[in-house]
């Protein structure tokens, strides 16, 4: 199983979605912590995982709109929550419109400031 997960992990960080390009090269990157892409924990690869604030961020398109995606990130988030790990979930659309104010509000729930930013 942690076989497969591995290549699967791989895979998704070569193949990242436009909006995880965006967050990623343009903001997540350039924090002086430690973000890693595509990251296994457990049973489950999260988009990102910044291990010295125990958060996680994934990127949700549309899909995760669905009642049986919902149900399956509701119980993915309990599952990471009770490992002692929060989850932070941004829309596809909050990055494409409002990218400012998600880099603001990462900076805020991780403890940084622009200031902290890598120029």
């Amino acid at each position: 199983m942690h076989d497969r997960l591995m290549g699967n992990a791989r895979n998704l960080r070569k193949r990242m979605t436009p909006e995880e390009r965006h967050l990623w090269y343009d903001f997540l990157k350039k924090l002086p912590v430690t973000v890693r892409r595509q990251h296994i924990i457990g049973d489950y690869i999260v988009d990102f995982y910044i291990p010295v604030r125990r958060i996680v961020i994934e990127v949700d398109g549309r899909q995760h709109l669905t009642a049986e995606h919902k149900a399956a990130d509701a119980e993915r988030d309990r599952n990471l929550s009770a490992a002692g790990i929060r989850v932070l979930r941004y829309s596809n659309q909050s990055i494409h419109a409002s990218f400012q104010a998600v880099a603001a509000d990462l900076l805020e729930k991780l403890m940084l400031t622009w200031d902290d930013v890598k120029r």
